[in-house]
């Protein structure tokens, strides 16, 4: 049983962890290894200085969706874990972890599966750039479809998953 609770929380935080790079890093859409675009920024690097140099992206609707979508992923994906944390030292013997596992699933069908579905089908409207054609999805593109059915298994072993002692 304690390796069972071990792997349930190791996965969940490496989930975690893993929403956390997709939102945040620097690598939806790759034209080349100089220029790339993330859900807030596009970015182009600079060989006389060696730096990435960074400009807000264009807001429209899709990409604020997209942005919003992977933001509360993360968010209910941490609230499932402190809530898991919670029940685990006050809940009594024998119970499930309901709020935990839906709140993970949640987090995992709804909100990370909608913004990697949108961004997959509007890409072209959310980067509006005429060298769309020559670039391809990047690493945190991939990682936030890889969190997808990680999420929706994390939150049906804690929908199974009982307390014992």
């Amino acid at each position: 049983m304690a390796f069972l609770l071990m792997s349930v929380t190791l996965l969940h935080l490496i989930t975690l962890a893993m929403l956390f790079i997709a939102t945040m890093e620097k690598s939806w859409w790759v034209w080349d290894d100089m220029k790339n675009s993330d859900l807030w920024y596009n970015c182009e690097f600079d060989n006389a200085t060696g730096s990435w140099l960074c400009a807000s992206s264009n807001e429209n609707d899709w990409l604020q969706a997209v942005q919003v979508l992977m933001v509360l992923s993360v968010v209910f994906s941490s609230i499932s874990f402190l809530v898991f944390m919670c029940q685990l030292f006050t809940m009594s013997k024998g119970g499930l972890f309901y709020f935990t596992g839906l709140s993970q699933m949640f987090a995992g069908s709804l909100t990370a599966f909608t913004a990697t579905l949108i961004y997959t089908f509007q890409h072209k409207e959310i980067l509006e750039d005429a060298r769309l054609l020559s670039g391809e999805f990047g690493y945190c593109f991939i990682l936030a479809w890889v969190c997808v059915p990680i999420l929706l298994c994390s939150g049906a072993l804690y929908i199974h998953l009982r307390k014992k002692e």
